[in-house]
C-alpha cells in the first residue's frame, strides 16, 4: 500500500494505492490520525487505485468518522474502485460514508 496526500482549504485528499489489508491497515489508520490531530476535519479518501480493503481498513475509516463527526467533519470517499464499492456496500458502510464519482465533487461537498 502507498499513501499520498494533498491539502486543500476545506479538505485533505488522501490517495490510497494498493491493498488496505491486515498488514497495512495500521499505516492507513495512523495516516488518518495524523491529519485529524493536525486539526483537519474533512478527509477525502481517493480510492480509485485501491485494489482491496479489509475489515481492518473499514474499521480505520469508521474510527476516523467517529472522531470527525462531533467536530462537524466527515470522511468522504472519492472515485472508489469497484472492489471498494462492493466491500462498503456489503458492510453497509455506503450509508455512512458519502461516495462521489470524482475528487472535485467530493471536495465540493464539504
Amino acid at each position: 500500500m502507498e499513501i499520498t496526500s494533498r491539502e486543500y482549504k476545506r479538505a485533505v485528499v488522501v490517495r490510497v494505492l494498493g491493498r488496505v489489508d491486515a498488514n497495512s491497515a495500521k499505516q492507513f489508520e495512523d495516516t488518518l490520525d495524523i491529519y485529524m490531530k493536525a486539526g483537519h476535519t474533512n478527509l477525502v479518501l481517493e480510492m480509485d487505485a485501491t485494489d482491496y480493503i479489509s475489515s481492518a481498513g473499514v474499521r480505520a475509516m469508521i474510527t476516523a468518522h467517529k472522531n470527525l463527526k462531533p467536530r462537524g467533519g466527515a470522511v468522504i470517499i472519492a472515485q472508489p474502485s469497484e472492489r471498494v464499492k462492493e466491500v462498503l456496500h456489503m458492510a453497509g458502510m455506503d450509508a455512512i460514508f458519502p461516495i462521489h464519482p470524482d475528487t472535485v465533487s467530493a471536495i465540493g461537498s464539504v
